[in-house]
């Protein structure tokens, strides 16, 4: 009887515990707002690959993704899978533009350094045709700060330097957010960007005090083109690989 007893105890218990927990459910669905739509799923990346719904921008096969800067052809060379500045070719260009975005982009600067400065694998990652993120080899190269690996060109220097040797593999991953203009083209709402570069964050949610790009002007674009730069230098040619975007 007693053993009964305790049966019918655990049986209420538990049937207590799901009603508690079904009232509880219930009451936090309450206190929800009813206007948030249901997440849409998506399959993530794997480090290789890009998550689902993400436009790959370079897989390692082509640049059909990218033009020159009049519109034209990429010139720029693609090889085992990396595509590498070609100095003299011009900057490329995305052929789509974007507004708020997710970037990641894996950049290597040359393993031989035969420069120093700005001169020593330059390159740069350029939102909007406007804002730049500097790409430099800063490892032992000193630099102006605003202007070495992971800083908003002349503007705003990384929080910490962590760039990897020449030669080797590093990454960006960029949220960035475009400025808002009034119906009368007048700035409401600023830029702004946050990085981490290798995994370390290295701009926090910057306000982006105007373009960094001298022939352009910080006008009413809420969507432009992603530009990666070439910087003209010799014997430094930065290569990149495995580039992809998330509208956001």
């Amino acid at each position: 009887m007693k053993r009964n007893n305790k049966i019918r105890a655990r049986v209420l218990t538990i049937a207590i515990l799901i009603l508690v927990n079904s009232t509880l459910d219930l009451f936090c669905q309450s206190l929800s707002d009813p206007t948030h739509a249901e997440p849409k799923v998506i399959t993530p990346g794997n480090g290789t690959s890009a998550p689902s719904d993400a436009i790959v921008l370079f897989d390692g096969t082509s640049l059909s993704q990218w033009c020159g800067e009049k519109g034209g052809q990429a010139n720029w060379k693609v090889e085992n899978k990396v595509m590498t500045v070609v100095k003299g070719a011009g900057s490329i260009y995305t052929k789509q533009s974007f507004g708020d975005c997710q970037l990641h982009i894996e950049w290597r600067t040359p393993k031989d350094v035969k420069q120093k400065g700005q001169s020593r694998g330059n390159s740069g990652v350029i939102f909007q045709r406007r804002y730049e993120l500097q790409i430099l080899d800063s490892y032992n190269n000193p630099t102006y700060f605003d202007g070495q690996a992971g800083s908003i060109y002349n503007q705003s220097p990384p929080l910490v330097n962590v760039s990897l040797k020449p030669g080797e593999w590093q990454t960006y991953d960029v949220i960035f957010m475009a400025p808002r203009y009034s119906s009368d083209g007048k700035l409401e709402i600023p830029p702004r960007i946050t990085a981490f570069q290798n995994g370390v964050l290295i701009q926090n949610n910057f306000i982006i005090k105007g373009v960094t790009m001298p022939y352009v002007t910080f006008d009413a674009y809420y969507k432009d083109q992603l530009q990666l730069q070439d910087h003209g230098d010799d014997g430094n040619p930065v290569s990149y690989r495995n580039i992809w975007i998330r509208e956001l």
